[in-house]
């Protein structure tokens, strides 16, 4: 059986053996077996849990890459009338711990309708879609530890 031992982050390489096309909660993974978008099974053993992101490749022991696509899913693309605006509605996703991908002028939540109706009673225009979800890492993402005592 195939085998991916680690990641090459932002990879995006025309050529890979095979691509794997995942949710972004199925993106963070230390071990797992998962099936290719041809349905070939390969075992992701990770040394430890990690987020994957489109565009990273998954480097297989035996050679090659299979590429990592974000799947389309069920999101909440959310703009306003003035930038000012729109930072007041990140700060109201931000204090629900919402992950937040932040695109030119809009934000993009996974799909919650409570969410959706407090925004629309905020003022901001709220648009359903399927589109792949890629949110911000966070401020302490792809640190090997926490970088102060408690």
């Amino acid at each position: 059986m195939r085998r991916a031992t680690s990641v090459l982050h932002h990879w995006h390489n025309e050529h890979p053996v095979s691509t794997v096309t995942l949710t972004f909660s199925d993106r963070h993974r230390r071990r797992i077996l998962l099936a290719d978008d041809d349905g070939q099974e390969f075992l992701l053993d990770l040394p430890t849990a990690t987020q994957l992101s489109d565009g990273d490749g998954l480097v297989l022991e035996t050679g090659g890459m299979i590429l990592v696509r974000a799947a389309e899913e069920e999101v909440i693309d959310i703009t306003c009338a003035t930038p000012d605006e729109l930072v007041r509605i990140a700060w109201h996703v931000g204090n629900r711990h919402m992950p937040a991908q932040i695109l030119p002028g809009a934000l993009r939540v996974p799909e919650d309708h409570v969410l959706a109706e407090m925004l629309h009673g905020l003022g901001a225009t709220v648009t359903k879609r399927r589109a792949p979800f890629q949110p911000e890492g966070g401020a302490y993402a792809g640190r090997a530890a926490h970088p102060h005592d408690h």
